[in-house]
């Protein structure tokens, strides 16, 4: 896989290409929020899952084990997924009321709820106020309310990103979320290379769209590629930093790229 993107903006001009570094994990504090947790539950064994694959068996042992997947059934959230946002946002506060929210990659839904209900908690969905929360999935969802759903979408085609521009009418974005993932091939080196080229493909919408002072909170598996997408982001951000939430399994190599304050630099 070859990506590439240039920036050119303010005297700065640089290119980010897809030249194969070693990957080494951060050990500053400064640039990674990394939470662990130990929890002692006592285990349920599924049923019926006799025929069922060694990796179905396993996803639904997980799965029924898994005091995130409970919490969100009692709470009312789509999916897990919904409180990696919201330990990231009582860390870092990117969602702020009134703001205007991208959401890509955003089926079933979790992380929409989320984001709707922190950027109207001081004010009705129909007020003038409310904020504005667009979320964007290949595949089609459940309308939520007080989202502008776009299913059935690519994120990544013009004809997708040129739906979202008519919906903010003019608006500039405040955050842009990004949970997206390719399908998972099992090769390690070529998914990292992929979910790598979405976030490029967020930041590069994002340039466009963000307002100054702007977020971009993307969902990136570590690899080898992750420094450029780093140095990328640090061209246009105050601040970058890895973020691992609690939620996240540990026995996952997903993290976050957290990249806060736009510098609204001028393309040339």
């Amino acid at each position: 896989m070859a990506f590439s993107m240039t920036l050119r903006c303010n005297g700065i001009s640089g290119l980010l290409t897809s030249s194969v570094c070693r990957f080494s994990p951060y050990n500053n504090s400064q640039n990674k929020c990394k939470f662990s947790v130990t929890e002692n539950v006592s285990k349920t064994v599924p049923k019926n899952i006799k025929g069922k694959s060694k990796g179905s068996q396993e996803w639904l042992r997980r799965q029924l084990n898994d005091p995130y997947v409970k919490k969100a059934q009692s709470e009312n959230y789509r999916c897990r997924s919904a409180y990696k946002l919201l330990e990231i946002d009582k860390r870092f506060n990117i969602l702020k009321p009134g703001n205007t929210v991208i959401d890509c990659g955003a089926a079933p839904g979790s992380w929409c709820q989320v984001a709707v209900e922190k950027i109207n908690k001081n004010s009705d969905l129909s007020s003038v106020n409310a904020g504005t929360v667009i979320g964007v999935d290949l595949q089609h969802f459940v309308d939520i309310e007080g989202v502008h759903v776009i299913g059935g979408a690519d994120f990544t085609e013009k004809d997708t990103q040129s739906k979202i521009m008519e919906i903010l009418n003019g608006k500039k974005a405040d955050v842009i979320l990004s949970d997206m993932a390719p399908k998972a091939s099992g090769i390690k080196s070529m998914d990292h290379e992929l979910i790598i080229e979405l976030c490029v493909k967020v930041l590069k919408f994002g340039i466009e769209v963000l307002k100054p002072a702007g977020t971009i909170l993307c969902k990136i598996w570590m690899g080898y590629n992750q420094k450029q997408l780093e140095d990328a982001m640090k061209h246009l951000f105050e601040s970058v930093q890895v973020v691992k939430p609690l939620s996240s399994r540990t026995d996952s190599a997903e993290i976050f790229l957290l990249a806060q304050n736009f510098k609204k630099l001028k393309l040339k």
